[in-house]
């Protein structure tokens, strides 16, 4: 009778202890590639040539230690001009890619929209980046300001 009790109370003691040494979730962690700098206004008159096109761009950082495969993720703004990462994207680690509001030829740290009109509003946007199953990844927003920002 006497070892029932033990046992009893050594259970009643130990299953909280367990309980505490269950890992608690995660918390939300920062997002492996996120927008580092929108520039939305590109410099002079807006006169819709590919130069002053491409002057609007929004930067996006790998922060982690990995490769990440962008194909098919998604940048947007709130109007919903959506450009798609197709082909084969690579972003290594700790390397950052400029998405060109204009025309170009595509690179590893370079992407065009091939949009002939801006795309960024210079009095306020948001850029949103998603993954290729639709999930937001990061977001940076501005109102009306220099013609730039740090996200």
């Amino acid at each position: 009778m006497l070892r029932s009790i033990l046992a009893s109370a050594a259970a009643a003691v130990l299953i909280p202890a367990a309980a505490v040494l269950i890992p608690a979730a995660p918390a939300s962690a920062a997002p492996v590639v996120s927008f580092t700098r929108a520039y939305y206004d590109s410099p002079g008159k807006d006169t819709r040539t590919n130069a002053s096109l491409n002057a609007e761009y929004v930067t996006l950082k790998n922060t982690s230690k990995a490769t990440v495969n962008l194909s098919r993720w998604t940048v947007r703004d709130k109007a919903n001009h959506v450009y798609t990462f197709t082909g084969t994207v690579t972003l290594k680690a700790g390397a950052t890619l400029w998405l060109h509001t204009g025309r170009g030829t595509n690179t590893a740290s370079h992407r065009y929209w091939n949009s002939g009109n801006y795309i960024w509003n210079n009095t306020g946007d948001a850029a949103y980046l998603r993954n290729a199953a639709g999930k937001q990844i990061d977001a940076c927003s501005w109102g009306r300001g220099s013609g730039s920002v740090a996200c």
